[in-house]
């Protein structure tokens, strides 16, 4: 058998369209995963991932809270007596990373993967629950705060950096504080509770405006891919997402592509297959009328009667097979001597209101039947 190109490619337009629209959704949803939340930690926001409420705290408190959204503006603003917090570094080129850095201003860095790019000696550990917890140690600000809701990202402190390592589990801190020379930098290791949401519970106010208020001034740094440099840019978005979502994507295409090699495999010729049990119609005409009768079902059985009837007499008239039901009633009435009115309820008629009924219109419509094959 020859296929045509119309109907190879008919063959294997499903799969190709299931394969696209698997591959979109796929990146869709890594990049929902990737990406930062609408209003996340934005100090302009006032919804529950937002941090409007924090941002109004600290300015009645007198400290003056500037946003900036690039490195540039960055430079211009953040300073030796200032705080600098970075709210997603990952957003951050590795150049752009040494630029907060060069600022001299106090770090507070919100959920780092890679500390060590904004204070020597710390290295990312490995993630923690997020939970309730309390201090253990001599911080400050976290001193004051007491138990607060902490956990994310974790530390690992090389020994004899001069660090405070607060609201550990199991030995890894949560939140770091380190002496970087004349300045400190904090790595705090998730952002939830500066949000909305979560800042009236626990201690989370008292630890935010402790971290965040040492100084008259806050630079709130909100880092964007518009600012990523050109020359970074390509790295920067490819380190944004995880590795285990690029061998994820990887398997997904694998599972794509046999799918469609399956679908769109060339069929065969029909191969007739005998059936293990072969059934008489007798048998299969009499299962079928103790499954109406069983149901009640007078009226499906009677239009199976009056249906074949129908088809009868038309073939043996000579009619259509979509012959207008008016034109099969007279034509019938015709070839068998009777009235119109007679014939079209015996064809057409209403559902048989009992058994007895159902039987005489069996027989009534087998009468008719003789009567028009009549010779």
């Amino acid at each position: 058998m020859v296929t045509t190109a119309r109907e190879r490619l008919r063959a294997v337009r499903g799969p190709v369209v299931v394969t696209v629209v698997v591959l979109l959704g796929a990146v869709l949803l890594a990049l929902a995963a990737g990406g930062p939340t609408s209003g996340r930690l934005d100090p302009r926001a006032p919804d529950p991932s937002g941090s409007r409420a924090v941002a109004e705290l600290l300015r009645d408190q007198g400290v003056r809270v500037d946003l900036v959204q690039s490195t540039a503006r960055v430079r211009e603003t953040a300073g030796p007596g200032s705080t600098l917090l970075v709210t997603d570094p990952e957003l951050l080129a590795d150049s752009q990373a040494a630029a907060v850095r060069r600022t001299g201003a106090d770090l507070v860095v919100v959920e780092a993967a890679r500390p060590g790019r904004f204070v020597a000696g710390v290295a990312a550990g490995a993630p923690s629950e997020f939970e309730v917890r309390q201090p253990g140690c001599g911080l400050p600000p976290a001193r004051r705060a007491g138990a607060a809701d902490t956990g994310g990202a974790a530390y690992d402190v090389r020994p004899g950096v001069p660090a405070r390592l607060c609201y550990a589990r199991d030995g890894r801190p949560s939140v770091v504080q380190v002496r970087d020379g004349g300045r400190r930098v904090t790595l705090l290791g998730s952002g939830v509770p500066l949000t909305n949401r979560r800042l009236g519970d626990e201690g989370n106010a008292a630890l935010a405006l402790g971290l965040l208020g040492g100084h008259d001034q806050l630079v709130w740094y909100l880092p964007s891919l518009a600012d990523v440099p050109a020359s970074a840019a390509r790295e920067s978005v490819y380190d944004l997402v995880p590795d285990g979502v690029w061998w994820g994507l990887v398997q997904l295409g694998v599972a794509v592509v046999l799918l469609a090699l399956w679908r769109a495999r060339r069929l065969g010729p029909v191969v007739t297959e005998p059936l293990p049990v072969t059934v008489r119609a007798a048998e299969t005409v009499e299962g079928r009328a103790r499954l109406y009768r069983r149901g009640q079902a007078r009226d499906t059985a009677a239009e199976s009667l009056r249906a074949v009837r129908r088809s009868g007499l038309s073939a043996a008239l000579g009619l259509p097979a979509r012959s207008a039901p008016t034109t099969i009633v007279d034509a019938v009435a015709a070839r068998a001597g009777r009235p119109p009115g007679e014939v079209g309820p015996l064809l057409y008629g209403a559902a048989p209101a009992d058994d007895a009924a159902l039987v005489r219109l069996a027989d009534d419509l087998d009468a008719l039947d003789r009567e028009v094959r009549r010779p």
